[in-house]
């Protein structure tokens, strides 16, 4: 995509309003809407925002910031008006001066990547699936609990009512682009999934920013609300975001290997082995909210293990069968909640440590760990992820390979706002406590 075509695409597809969108430090999607007389100005590089409002950001004094927008990420929304559509450009944020501002989670994950092409390698791919629930609007167009429909894993209408917004969505995204793998009922009641194809791990996290929004958007017009909040309800599985990842150099993916264990290389197994050692530590941007804690528990498919295994779904890491160019490692452990750009970020550098140190993974867990004694877990040396967000901050404290992944400016910010929301939680009283001690005592 270059100048020109941007330019002649806005002309010929009646555009009348651009979004300069970005992603703030929570992953939260925020934009500058310009009408399309000051597309040239944008892009120039010229359209410039407050910074100080945006929390995780600047200070009042350093508030200037400028938009430069991708223009690789243009597209225009298919659901605007023909009367006037919609496009938008996902931006990078610099300072005045022309510097990439080091609290944009985005141009964070440039660096990273920088740093896995000094070590040889020329891509990073991500293959995410993230999972979301659909629940009823109410009169005045409020989200409720009441669940859209009572389906179960691959259900098919009539019990999966929201069949016919997961297809709205999907045929959406593919108007946008996205090469779309599959679309399913998952297995809690209202809770779906849709799989979109691998990408580099920028683009990667650009589409989950723009799946989430078109969700959001199709499902509204649908008259329901979609969240991706990783624990909407208690007694069913909650909502991941599972991670496939894999290195690649110059279109070899280097976790495959014909002759090795697996089939996997000794660059996998070290890759492996450095999330495995940081995982307690990453988990705190991976899964960052009060309630994610709520779904890495026993008995919902959700890992709250640090192990591996090329064969059962309960540890952390799973290898699929897929081997060649499909070669990966998927983290199970991620939620939908996570700012993908920081998410990706940590996980890369996790695992580049791996790399980098020749770092040697344990054996495979193959049987369920769920059905293990705590002893047992000793034993293989399975250790726990943190059980809440209090207990996620204070190992993130303690690893320089994942502080220095985020930058000392997007760390600080992110563990001041995290303690907040903690210390929030912490002295709220909730309603399961007035329901248990208020008769008696």
């Amino acid at each position: 995509m270059n100048r020109e075509t941007v330019l002649d695409m806005v002309k010929e597809q009646n555009v009348r309003y651009i979004r300069l969108q970005f992603t703030d430090l929570f992953g939260t999607i925020k934009n500058v809407e310009i009408p399309v007389s000051q597309l040239t100005k944008a892009l120039d590089n010229k359209m410039m925002f407050d910074g100080s409002s945006i929390e995780g950001f600047v200070r009042i004094e350093e508030s200037d910031m400028y938009l430069y927008p991708d223009l690789n990420t243009f597209v225009i929304f298919p659901w605007t008006s023909e009367k006037g559509k919609v496009a938008r450009f996902i931006c990078d944020i610099y300072h005045p001066d022309g510097t990439p501002f080091e609290g944009d989670s985005r141009n964070n994950l440039k660096r990273v990547l920088n740093q896995m092409e000094e070590l040889g390698f020329t891509n990073f791919n991500v293959g995410s699936e993230p999972e979301f629930f659909l629940f009823k609007l109410d009169d005045k167009g409020e989200p409720t609990l009441e669940l859209n429909d009572h389906g179960g894993y691959f259900d098919l209408a009539p019990t999966d009512l929201g069949e016919n917004c997961r297809r709205d969505i999907v045929l959406e995204l593919e108007e946008m682009g996205f090469e779309i793998e599959a679309s399913h009922h998952e297995v809690a009641p209202g809770q779906h999934e849709i799989d979109f194809k691998y990408q580099s791990a920028l683009k990667a996290c650009d589409d989950i920013q723009t799946f989430k929004l078109v969700v959001k958007t199709i499902a509204r017009k649908h008259g329901l609300h979609a969240t991706f909040m990783p624990k909407p309800l208690f007694g069913v599985n909650g909502s991941g975001m599972h991670c496939n990842l894999s290195l690649f150099t110059e279109g070899e993916n280097t976790f495959y290997d014909p002759n090795g264990s697996l089939e996997m290389s000794d660059t996998a197994r070290n890759f492996l082995a450095g999330i495995l050692k940081h995982a307690q530590s990453f988990t705190a941007v991976t899964n960052p909210t009060v309630n994610s804690y709520k779904r890495l528990v026993p008995g919902y498919e959700a890992p709250c293990y640090v192990a591996w295994s090329a064969r059962n779904r309960s540890p952390l890491i799973r290898i699929p069968a897929s081997r060649g160019l499909s070669t990966r490692v998927e983290v199970r452990s991620v939620d939908p909640a996570a700012n993908p750009y920081l998410a990706m970020a940590v996980l890369l550098a996790a695992g580049l440590d791996g790399i980098k140190n020749n770092l040697l993974a344990p054996e495979p867990i193959d049987q369920n760990i769920y059905a293990m004694s705590k002893e047992q877990r000793e034993e293989c040396g399975i250790i726990d992820l943190p059980s809440t967000l209090a207990q996620a901050l204070e190992r993130l404290k303690s690893d320089e390979v994942i502080i220095n992944a985020l930058g000392s400016h997007l760390y600080e910010h992110f563990v001041e706002a995290k303690e907040i929301e903690w210390d929030m939680f912490r002295t709220q009283v909730h309603p399961w406590e007035r329901e248990q001690y208020m008769t008696q005592y």
